[in-house]
């Protein structure tokens, strides 16, 4: 007795028609959180290049000044994943003794990722404290 076989041809076509959006989405969803955690280590690294620049710096204001400086300079990278990268420099304690607080804030843009539910843009911070060598002295 013979049995009535399916007729599969096409199905192939239709899997990919189906499947296309959906690996294009997961492709586009991993390049925009791969960019955010990119970014998110560049910011912890420019804010503890920017607080380790601040500790040495002579006075309160040649380490806000330092900081700046070495938080966007210290990590070239930055400046590619990064819209206008905000340095604050906490130099409250900044005396023999203290320390000296650095906060990188970051905008980071995810326009040209955009999927369904993925914001245009997030924001990344990161702080990092240094400490000030007691036994110098502090202008």
């Amino acid at each position: 007795m013979r049995t009535a076989r399916r007729d599969e041809r096409g199905s192939l076509t239709v899997e990919l028609v189906v499947m296309t959006p959906v690996l294009l989405i997961m492709a586009l969803a991993m390049l925009g959180l791969g960019r955010v955690a990119e970014t998110r280590q560049e910011v912890v690294g420019a804010a503890r290049a920017g607080a380790e620049a601040a500790s040495t710096a002579p006075d309160a204001a040649s380490a806000e000044v330092a900081s700046r400086t070495a938080a966007v300079a210290g990590s070239g990278s930055l400046s590619r994943t990064c819209v206008a990268p905000l340095v604050i420099t906490d130099t409250g304690q900044f005396r023999p003794g203290g320390f000296v607080t650095v906060t990188v804030v970051c905008d980071v843009p995810l326009a040209d990722v955009a999927i369904p539910g993925m914001p245009a843009s997030t924001t990344v911070s990161a702080s990092s404290t240094a400490p000030i060598d007691p036994y110098r002295s502090v202008g």
